[in-house]
C-alpha cells in the first residue's frame, strides 16, 4: 500500500471526441448508490465506477442500521416522541467540531430520508427493541444505537430512539437488503454501472476544476469526462501505510473493519487536487461489553481500580475512553446478582472471587482501591443514584452480592475492532473544499470519502454512516446533476 498522492492529469489528458457524462460517480457502495440514483432521477447521465465485480462495498457488510429520527412512522408507530430540533440539539452535543448547516439538514430532512430510503422497495419494522445491544438481535425496527440517555447528553437533548434496523436478524450483512434494491432502482434509472473498474487519476483544467477521470479496468486504460465527479471509494482501513500515518492505533491489536477497497484510493484522489481532510486521526474502536444488558449494571474500572466513564455509554464511546487509561487496562467488575456471560464474548471473562480483595490482588490494583471504588458505587447506588458519573437510573444496582467476577476490556486482551472516520472537507451539498474553503469545481464526496457528520469514536451511533452516507450521498447527486 502506499499513501502516495495520483498525480493530477491535465485537461490535454482528454482527447477531442472523448467519451463524457454528465455525472461520474466512483464507487458503488450507499454513498455512490444514493449519488448516482439521485443524480439520474434528476435528469443527468450518469456513469458509476466500481472496482469490485459487484456492488455493495464496506456497505453492505454491516448490520443495517439507520440513524434516522425526527419523527419518523416507526417512531410513531412504536410511542416514541422526536423532533428534528431535538434530534439537531443531541447530535450537535456529541460533535467535536460540529457543522451546524450540515446537522441542521441531516435532522430537518430525516423523516423524508427515512420514507425515501422505504421507497427503495422496503419496509422498517414497526417495532421497538428495550435493552442494551450493539444491534437489536431480532427483526425490531427501533432501538438506541448512541448516548442519548447519557450523562451529559441526556439534558441536553430530549432522548429518543433513533437507531432503524432493516427487517433482517443477526449484526452483519443486513445492509445487502438495501443495496440489492439500490442496485435496481439505479438500473431502472438508467445509470451504467462499470465493474471491475477503477479511476485512477483525476482530471483537471488550469483553474483546479476537475473535468473527469482516468480509469482501468484489468490491462485496458482510458479517460471519461465528466461536468462532476462524485468521490465515494470508502475509507483507508486497509492501507497499513496510510493508518500508520493517520490512526496509528487501528494498527495495534485491532481487528480492522472494512472491505478490499478500503484502501483510501478515493481520499488521496481527493487530496491530489487540493481537497482538505478532516478527522484522519479519529478512529472507530470498541469491543462490546454488552449485550446481555444487565452487565451494563456493573462497574468498569481500569488499572487503578478506579472509574473513569459511565457504564451506560454507547459502546464505542466507553472504548474510547478505554484507549486513554494507563496501558489501556480496563476491566468490568460485576456480581453473582448481575452477571450473565455473553453468548460470543468479546471481552473475556477472567474469574471469580468470593471477596473483593482478593479481585483486587489477583488483578493487580493497588490494595485498598478497588474496594474503595466499589464501596463508594454500591452506597449510592442502593437510593439509585450515581453522583460520580451519572449513570442512568435504569442501568443503577449496587453490586454487592458475592462472589464477584470481572471481564477484561484491555487492548489486546479484549476482541476491539475498528475503522476509520477521516474523509475530505465539503460543503452540506458534497462539494469538495480546500483548507480555505474555497470549493473544487466539478468535485463531490460522498460516504467515508467525506467528513460529515460521523467525527469520532466517542460521538458515534450506530447507524450514523449508513443514515449520513446515504442522506449526503443523495445531496451530492442531486447537486453534482444541477451543474
Amino acid at each position: 500500500m502506499t499513501t502516495a498522492l495520483p498525480d493530477v492529469l491535465p485537461a490535454s489528458t482528454l482527447p477531442e471526441g472523448a467519451e463524457q457524462t454528465d455525472v461520474l460517480v466512483i464507487g458503488f457502495g450507499i454513498a455512490g448508490g444514493c449519488a448516482a440514483l439521485e443524480a439520474a432521477r434528476a435528469g443527468a447521465k450518469v456513469v458509476l465506477l466500481e472496482r469490485a465485480a459487484t456492488y455493495g462495498g464496506t456497505s453492505a457488510m454491516s448490520g443495517g442500521h439507520f440513524y434516522l429520527g425526527g419523527g419518523t412512522a416507526v417512531q410513531q408507530a412504536t410511542g416514541h416522541e422526536d423532533s428534528a430540533e431535538e434530534m439537531y440539539k443531541f447530535l450537535i452535543a456529541v460533535s467535536e467540531d460540529p457543522e451546524p448547516d450540515k446537522i441542521r439538514a441531516f435532522c430537518d430532512d430525516s423523516v423524508e430520508h427515512f420514507d425515501w430510503v422505504e421507497a427503495l422497495g422496503f419496509q422498517f419494522e414497526r417495532s421497538y427493541f428495550p435493552g442494551k445491544a450493539v444491534i437489536q438481535p431480532n427483526t425490531e425496527g427501533l432501538m438506541f444505537t448512541g448516548n442519548e440517555k447519557v450523562f451529559p447528553y441526556r439534558d441536553a437533548a430530549i432522548p429518543a430512539p433513533r437507531g432503524h434496523k432493516v427487517p433482517v436478524p443477526g449484526d452483519t450483512g443486513g445492509t445487502q437488503m438495501v443495496m440489492d434494491l439500490l442496485a435496481k432502482r439505479c438500473e431502472e434509472a438508467g445509470v451504467e454501472v462499470r465493474y471491475e473498474t477503477g479511476a485512477t487519476n483525476l482530471i483537471t483544467d488550469e483553474s483546479g476544476a476537475v473535468l473527469g477521470v482516468a480509469w482501468k479496468k484489468f490491462s485496458e486504460t482510458g479517460v471519461l469526462a465528466a461536468k462532476a465527479v462524485v468521490v465515494a471509494a470508502g475509507g483507508f482501513v486497509m492501507n497499513p501505510d496510510m493508518v500508520q500515518e493517520f490512526t496509528p492505533a487501528l494498527g495495534e491489536k485491532l481487528f480492522v473493519l472494512g472491505n478490499t477497497y478500503d484502501d483510501g484510493l478515493g481520499l488521496r484522489l481527493g487530496r491530489s487536487v487540493g481537497a482538505q481532510l478532516k478527522f484522519m486521526d479519529e478512529p472507530f474502536i470498541t469491543a462490546p461489553f454488552y449485550p446481555p444488558s444487565q452487565l451494563v449494571t456493573g462497574i468498569v474500572v481500569n488499572k487503578d481500580g478506579k472509574r473513569f466513564v459511565a457504564e451506560d455509554s454507547y459502546h464505542s464511546r466507553t472504548s474510547y475512553h478505554v484507549m486513554h487509561q494507563p496501558e489501556q487496562i480496563a476491566y468490568l467488575i460485576v456480581d453473582s446478582a448481575h452477571i450473565e456471560h455473553p453468548t460470543m464474548p468479546l471481552c473475556p471473562f477472567i474469574d471469580g472471587w468470593e471477596t473483593v480483595e482478593e479481585m483486587e490482588a489477583a488483578l493487580g490494583i493497588p490494595t485498598g482501591n478497588l474496594v474503595q471504588t466499589l464501596g463508594d458505587y454500591n452506597k449510592y447506588a442502593h437510593e439509585g443514584d450515581d453522583p460520580e458519573f451519572h449513570k442512568h437510573p435504569d442501568w443503577i444496582a449496587p453490586q454487592d452480592h458475592g462472589p464477584w467476577g470481572a471481564y477484561d476490556l484491555t487492548l489486546g486482551k479484549a476482541l476491539y475492532a475498528g475503522f476509520t472516520l477521516g474523509g475530505m472537507r465539503c460543503s452540506v451539498d458534497g462539494q469538495v473544499q480546500r483548507e480555505d474553503g474555497s470549493v473544487i469545481d466539478g468535485l463531490y464526496a460522498a460516504g467515508a470519502c467525506a467528513a460529515n457528520i460521523a467525527q469520532t469514536g466517542a460521538s458515534y451511533a450506530s447507524g450514523t454512516q449508513l443514515a449520513e452516507g446515504s442522506y449526503f450521498g443523495r445531496r451530492a447527486g442531486r447537486h453534482a446533476a444541477s451543474r
